[in-house]
């Protein structure tokens, strides 16, 4: 499998190219920024990029969409509860910052969908709290899992449509089940693992571990 992290806009969002190195069929995971730079790096690893997944509707996440949609003609997934959201503009204009409009979403996610490129599989797992349409993407022993997990923390919940309560629950019950080996890509800063997360996340210290 491919795994490509690009650290994108001025916030320093992780995007993800993911790919099947065998079909190289791939997907585009949260481009928040420098499409240019999304598309030429697509172009060198010579994929075809079938979906572009949301992990929730923040302009960091989402500000290359529609070019890098435009120029591969990938099928655009968010879930139902950002899809209203998505073109809100408000935390960029508190940022200061002008983005470009994203497209509507050509499939909208509930919840449990699968995503397949060649012979991988990802699943998406709702992990709402750092906004209601939050997902994670878990497949091939890892774990795509937006602004929800960090190394060592969490994602903020000040912002419209967080909750607190809501983002540790939900971490508890989905990411928490997933097995410790399980790499973690969240949306900002360095990969991890369930374990080191599990052991060390002082948010998650040795939370109950319950079936999704």
């Amino acid at each position: 499998m491919i795994i490509e992290r690009l650290i994108v806009g001025p916030i320093q969002a992780n995007c993800y190219i993911v790919a099947d190195e065998g079909s190289r069929e791939g997907l585009v995971i949260d481009p928040g920024a420098d499409a240019a730079t999304i598309l030429k790096r697509v172009l060198q690893l010579g994929l075809k990029i079938k979906y572009i997944i949301l992990t929730h509707s923040h302009f960091d996440h989402v500000a290359a969409t529609g070019a890098v949609k435009k120029a591969t003609g990938a099928k655009l997934a968010i879930h139902e509860a950002d899809a209203g959201s998505l073109n809100d503009g408000l935390l960029a204009r508190l940022a200061g910052i002008v983005t470009e409009k994203a497209p509507p979403p050509d499939m909208l996610l509930k919840g449990w969908e699968k995503f397949t490129i060649g012979k991988i599989d990802f699943t998406v797992l709702h992990v709402p709290g750092h906004s209601p349409g939050g997902i994670a993407l878990y497949g091939a022993d890892v774990v795509f899992t937006g602004d929800s997990l960090f190394e060592e923390s969490i994602g903020r919940t000040d912002l419209p449509g967080g909750d607190y309560a809501t983002l540790i629950d939900n971490l508890n019950t989905r990411l928490m089940a997933l097995d410790d080996a399980i790499k973690v890509y969240p949306g900002h800063g360095p990969d991890t693992t369930i374990g080191t997360e599990r052991r060390g996340n002082p948010f998650l210290v040795n939370p109950p571990r319950r079936e999704c």
